[in-house]
């Protein structure tokens, strides 16, 4: 299937005037770029009952994190969101509209963690917030609920990536009742189809993500570590139930399946959805593409159900 017919002008505008390469500028000006988009391509961020800015203190530090509580909100489970933008993009603010639709279609609260970017915090020093992170939380759940109340992961992209390695790492000493990984990127070795169909023209341009990725590995060459490349991990058997969302126009479409279907091979139940259509990070397209807040309710669903099984 072609590309989603409204994003089709879009693609061709692009094509027929092309910016300046991302990897020859500076990268503040990239990042202040990707703020611009990220407003500029959804709708109007859904209402909560309240956003709140806190503090999470780390291994190394602290990191800055936002809670979003949304109207009618069920107190079942706190949903811990890390963002995309290739380990070196991405801020609160630039997935504050993913975060509120989250949380929206979920009905759970939702904290989004700014974990460190690199090139200034290169790996591991993400996985690490994240970790801490999700540790913290665990330890003060009864600020955001019941003392028992149960705790799901949700990543995209980049964030899906930190947040498939953080449920791997802590499980099984914090229980987990899912982790719901957005169109992740799974290791730097990207040698898909999908990723050859759709390398360049389809706003995910693969020349971008391996710079990333040179940004954010720097000087640690082993590919093969499981928290640079969870497709290589050996064990999963304790990771938790997951819902994986794939984007038909993807490069990173193939490594979403492929790393669905080995959390299927240690027998992790796993509801894999796929956009027909859609490109990456089409959820942050809803300005552009009103399917894809279709697809937000969709997958709404489907964590509300992962939620109710698990009780």
């Amino acid at each position: 299937m072609p590309i989603h017919p409204m994003l089709e002008p879009v693609l061709a505008y692009m094509r027929d005037n092309p910016g300046p390469n991302p990897i020859d500028l500076p990268l503040s000006e990239v990042r202040a770029n990707h703020l611009a988009t990220s407003l500029a391509t959804d709708t109007t961020p859904p209402e909560m009952e309240s956003v709140t800015d806190i503090t999470i203190p780390t291994r190394e530090g602290t990191v800055e994190a936002r809670v979003y509580v949304p109207r009618g909100a069920r107190g079942n489970a706190v949903g811990i969101y890390f963002h995309g933008g290739g380990f070196v993009l991405g801020t609160l603010d630039s997935y504050d509209t993913l975060a509120r639709r989250l949380a929206e279609a979920s009905g759970v609260l939702v904290i989004s963690v700014a974990y460190r970017l690199a090139p200034e915090f290169p790996f591991p020093s993400a996985i690490h917030d994240g970790e801490d992170a999700v540790r913290w939380i665990a330890e003060h759940r009864e600020q955001f609920g019941a003392p028992d109340v149960r705790l799901l992961l949700l990543g995209d992209s980049a964030g899906g990536c930190i947040a498939a390695v953080v449920a791997n790492v802590v499980t099984p000493a914090i229980p987990l009742i899912g982790q719901v990984l957005l169109y992740p990127t799974l290791g730097p070795e990207v040698l898909t189809e999908s990723s050859h169909n759709y390398a360049t023209g389809y706003f995910l341009e693969m020349d971008h993500l391996r710079h990333n990725y040179a940004m954010y590995l720097q000087g640690w060459t082993d590919h093969t570590d499981p928290r640079v490349t969870p497709l290589l991990a050996t064990d999963l058997s304790s990771s938790p139930t997951a819902i994986v969302v794939v984007a038909e126009c993807d490069p990173l479409r193939d490594e979403g399946v492929n790393y669905a279907g080995l959390l299927e091979h240690f027998n992790v139940h796993v509801d894999l959805l796929e956009a027909k259509g859609m490109p990456h990070s089409f959820f942050k397209l809803g300005g552009l593409v009103p399917d894809a807040l279709e697809e937000m309710a969709d997958l709404g669903g489907h964590i509300r159900a992962l939620i109710a099984a698990a009780r």
